[in-house]
């Protein structure tokens, strides 16, 4: 039988994969009213995530990364933009 901590991680697990799901669609969508509902959805979908983790973190059942320290937040930072 499945533990708590296991289903919880299966289920954050499966909405991360939701959530790349839909930003591939919306990137690749020419019609713009699929593209703002599918939008909504990835917005509903990133709330029950993030919902789902303060949840599990709380009950200690998932240990989220180190966070980062200044200077590695402006490494990315001066990546991405390099990107743009």
């Amino acid at each position: 039988m499945m533990q708590e901590k296991d289903m919880v991680n299966d289920a954050l697990s499966q909405l991360k994969s939701s959530l790349t799901t839909y930003s591939t669609a919306i990137s690749e969508c020419d019609n713009q009213q699929l593209r703002q509902t599918l939008q909504q959805i990835r917005n509903q979908c990133e709330q029950s995530q993030y919902e789902l983790y303060q949840m599990a973190k709380s009950k200690s059942l998932y240990q989220p990364a180190q966070q980062a320290n200044q200077q590695e937040i402006q490494q990315v930072r001066s990546q991405h933009q390099g990107m743009n």
